[in-house]
């Protein structure tokens, strides 16, 4: 013997109505279409500012480095240096410069690091007065 289960009767219209139309599925699409480059542009957009921030602050470190290694080893007037640092697999080239300040006995002393991200090339500058009068 047979069970048959009692079929509701309106049971069957519910499946239909559970399903998605045709158009809802395209709404959805279309809006999946908008939303996803932006949030991957998003995304590009916070890795890049979070590498130039990284490479900034190394970037800074340098350059201060440099400019106290200027001030206690050479003070050379006039003179412009430069060269390159590897940090990882970064390379931060620097470049420092001293003129002549246009008030009292001091120089302006002025280094700039450039470091890429991504492609572009950004920069760090620093610059201080030195007393030219005076001896360390």
């Amino acid at each position: 013997m047979r069970f048959r289960r009692a079929v509701r009767p309106g049971c069957a219209a519910k499946r239909a109505r559970a399903a998605f139309t045709l158009a809802e599925v395209l709404a959805a699409l279309a809006f999946m279409a908008i939303v996803i480059p932006v949030a991957v542009e998003g995304l590009r957009i916070a890795n890049l500012a979070g590498e130039v921030g990284q490479r900034k602050a190394v970037a800074a470190r340098i350059a201060e480095r440099v400019l106290n290694e200027w001030i206690i080893g050479s003070r050379m007037q006039g003179t412009s240096q430069s060269g390159t640092i590897q940090q990882g697999m970064v390379q931060y080239r620097w470049a420092i410069r001293s003129e002549a300040w246009s008030e009292d006995t001091m120089n302006l002393v002025t280094v700039r690091v450039i470091y890429p991200a991504q492609g572009r090339d950004y920069d760090v500058r620093l610059s201080t007065l030195v007393n030219t009068s005076s001896t360390l």
